[in-house]
């Protein structure tokens, strides 16, 4: 096809002649596709293309897909020209009468300058999100018992306050495997984030720059990486520009896929493209079962770029992280470490779902950079132990890992004060899933206020504890008795004492 003919002005007229299964254009941002080759292929049913066939697409694709997908995976064949905009009518342009995703709700987000709390944003999220954006959000394993327990077990732990110190000036910034950000904070890897904002991890990417600490991309992302790191990159140079800092530091989430060679080639572009570091998902094997999720149909046109996975429904639900998830590969064992450093030479490794001292000790042993203390947000098993209850495990079982490695955390943080409550038990930084999407609601200035009241709340919390610096914080600022009585002392049960027996022996 040449570039002559690429460019040809198309009406809507000729546009709207083309609106069947075997004969079907479309307009996506402006140029004219023939998907009729494609239509029958398509990953989410021809229904959704169907249902725009012989008109403009581009609001429906925008919610779902990435800019460049349909520019990199339709042959060139496929665009036959731009729309002539002058033929454009009002009639035409007017999207169908039945929308393919979610409708979101009747209610309004309150403005942004209304929000007082990190919680306040959850609010806002579950009256204005789709409801399969918020199912899918807020949705966790089972019954949800860890995710409440997240959360919930913080407030057990009690602050002890020191006094009469000088606190005028406090300094939150700290640095995470040798690069300085501004706040004990990192953005947790998080999925499908186009399903809660246009621009999605691109978005979040930014605001992230802005408050100047990390965001961790995941391969469950909705943008391929080259087109986060343009975001990152691009909000970076603008505040160079201006005369504040450069790049923050992006590390990158993943899920080892079954076909190996497709994670080999995943890692190579995530060293070529600056990546700091390689946080290894290990606490999801398969996925929990998330029922709120299933309950809401997924729309079957989402897709994960990184990973190829494909949204559908079946007989089970519509669950986006069941049904998205089936490229993880379930073999992974510790010596796949050593394929990880093989394949990602010269780049930090953490292992993202520790849950107990006997794997912090391995992981030790295994030499990774760093640990992270996660239970996926209570989205993968539930019953499992609260995060800081994990943290307190390794200062009980195995103190000398803090020494040797650095440790993160996430789950159940909300406040200021959670956050202090993690690092003085020994947490670098923490990272937050949750809240950083629920303020994605706002785009990058949701982001940033986001951030600016958990910093302004770790700063009260630090200045009435009597410190000034992350490097003063420490144990004996908490009191953890309520809660001592649910951390384990060693491996073995406390009096249940028989093991395993092969089957063999029984039969």
């Amino acid at each position: 096809m040449g570039a002559g003919q690429a460019e040809r002005l198309i009406s809507v007229g000729e546009i709207s002649r083309h609106h069947s299964l075997g004969d079907l254009w479309l307009v996506v941002d402006g140029v004219v596709y023939d998907l009729s080759q494609f239509a029958a292929e398509h990953p989410g049913g021809a229904g959704v293309l169907l249902q725009h066939a012989g008109s403009d697409a581009t609001a429906a694709y925008s919610e779902v897909h990435s800019p460049s997908l349909i520019k990199t995976s339709l042959p060139a064949s496929s665009r036959i020209g731009v729309l002539d905009q002058t033929t454009v009518t009002e009639e035409w342009a007017r999207p169908p009468p039945q929308a393919h995703g979610s409708p979101r709700k009747t209610l309004e987000k309150p403005p942004l300058e209304s929000i007082i709390n990190a919680r306040d944003f959850g609010i806002a999220a579950e009256a204005s999100f789709s409801p399969k954006a918020w199912a899918f959000l807020s949705s966790a394993a089972t019954d949800c018992l860890t995710k409440e327990r997240n959360g919930s077990v913080y407030s057990e732990i009690i602050l002890r306050p020191r006094v009469l110190r000088d606190v005028r000036n406090v300094d939150i910034s700290t640095t995470i495997l040798g690069h300085r950000i501004k706040a004990p904070i990192f953005c947790a890897p998080t999925s499908m984030g186009r399903i809660f904002h246009p621009e999605g991890e691109r978005e979040l990417g930014r605001g992230c720059q802005r408050m100047g600490i990390p965001q961790c991309v995941s391969t469950s992302c909705s943008y391929p990486l080259p087109e986060v790191m343009d975001a990152v990159e691009g909000e970076g140079q603008m505040m160079a520009s201006d005369g504040e800092a450069g790049v923050v530091p992006v590390f990158f989430q993943l899920y080892v896929d079954k076909d190996r060679t497709k994670s080999e080639r995943l890692l190579e572009m995530v060293r070529k493209r600056g990546v700091k570091a390689v946080f290894l998902t290990i606490d999801a094997p398969v996925i929990g079962k998330r029922e709120a999720d299933e309950r809401v149909k997924s729309d079957e046109s989402l897709s994960a770029p990184m990973s190829g996975a494909q949204a559908k429904n079946d007989k089970k639900g519509g669950s986006l992280g069941r049904l998205m998830g089936n490229f993880i590969d379930a073999s992974l064992t510790w010596d796949d470490v050593a394929w990880l450093r093989k394949h990602a030479p010269g780049l930090p490794v953490v292992l993202k779902g520790i849950q107990t001292a006997m794997d912090t000790v391995k992981a030790m042993e295994v030499g990774v950079d760093a640990i992270y203390l996660t239970n996926h947000g209570g989205r993968s098993l539930d019953t499992a132990p609260a995060t800081i209850l994990v943290l307190l495990e390794l200062q009980k079982c195995c103190p000398q890992v803090f020494d040797r490695m650095e440790v993160y955390i996430d789950g159940g943080i909300t406040r200021g004060t959670d956050i202090f409550k993690a690092l003085c038990l020994g947490a670098r930084a923490v990272g937050i899933g949750r809240g950083f999407l629920f303020s994605l609601n706002y785009g990058k200035e949701g982001v940033e206020h986001f951030v600016n009241i958990l910093a302004d709340e770790l700063v009260t919390t630090m200045q009435m504890c009597g410190i000034t610096s992350l490097d003063q914080v420490h144990p004996g600022l908490l009191h953890t008795g309520a809660i001592d009585h649910l951390v384990p002392s060693s491996e073995e049960h406390p009096y249940a004492k028989w093991k395993p027996k092969s089957r063999s022996s029984r039969l």
